[in-house]
């Protein structure tokens, strides 16, 4: 049903743009209410205001200060987050289990294809990482508790609304979580510089692949845990890449190497 601007108060998590607030409802997240901007009535708003209808979302008409507020939390220097005419506040993001990650990998009938991220921190890399991950087929993304971005409204933005799509487990510890992967039957395999190029490296089959953060790649520890450590050859001066990059190029190989 359709309300219009209240003075409650107005619930922190929050999912907010267009790609992200339509993805959520098709992934039926637990929404508790939508704010639409009043005027907002173009095409793309439209059909995500359909889809709320449709599926009985509470929809309530502010004005796009009351938006911007909402989400100036999430903006940067000084800027609010672009949220497009639309926010939906939500349930606390509720994370997966590596088991969920494995299940999903068996009702597909596919080997598990798990993504490790070692102390990535920036949520504009975390979200394109969930992005490039759902679009490829990744079956999870494995983050820790500490020294990692949890996942957050910027970072569901970020992914342009793959989040709702995508299997997420936070872990008290990295080590612990590569040893669960292993008894499952998956190999791990960390993107390291100065070791023998991926493309010429097995990645068929059950693997994992670990991204480390971009100042201190993979942590020691973690490397000691993995079966194979492999590089994306680079061929310019610049001698590393940004973490959603990396991992990108990493997914694609993946990928290319089990349709061959």
């Amino acid at each position: 049903m359709d309300r219009n601007e209240s003075n409650e108060t107005i619930e922190q998590d929050i999912v907010f743009g267009r790609n992200s607030v339509k993805e959520a409802i098709k992934a039926n997240k637990p929404i508790n209410k939508i704010f639409v901007s009043k005027g907002a009535k173009d095409g793309s708003i439209k059909e995500i205001l359909r889809l709320a209808k449709d599926t009985r979302q509470i929809i309530i008409e502010v004005s796009k200060s009351k938006l911007d507020e909402m989400c100036m939390p999430y903006g940067y220097k000084g800027e609010t987050g672009n949220h497009q005419g639309i926010v939906a506040t939500m349930a606390p993001h509720e994370y997966a289990q590596i088991s969920d990650m494995i299940d999903l990998a068996k009702k597909r009938e596919e080997a598990p294809f798990i993504i490790i991220l070692d102390g990535v921190t920036d949520t504009n890399n975390f979200g394109s990482i969930i992005r490039s991950s759902e679009a490829m087929g990744v079956h999870g993304i494995v983050v820790g508790k500490r020294r990692s971005a949890p996942v957050t409204a910027a970072v569901d933005k970020a992914s342009s609304g793959a989040l709702s799509n995508m299997l997420i487990a936070r872990v008290p510890n990295i080590s612990n979580a590569i040893k669960e992967l292993k008894d499952q039957g998956v190999w791990i395999l960390a993107t390291v510089q100065g070791k023998k190029s991926i493309r010429q490296t097995n990645m068929k089959g059950a693997l994992a692949i670990v991204i480390g953060s971009e100042e201190n790649g993979v942590s020691r520890l973690v490397k000691e845990n993995c079966d194979y450590l492999a590089e994306i050859p680079l061929k310019g001066k610049t001698d590393s890449l940004n973490a959603a990059v990396a991992a990108a190029i990493a997914i694609y190989e993946k990928c290319e190497q089990d349709i061959k």
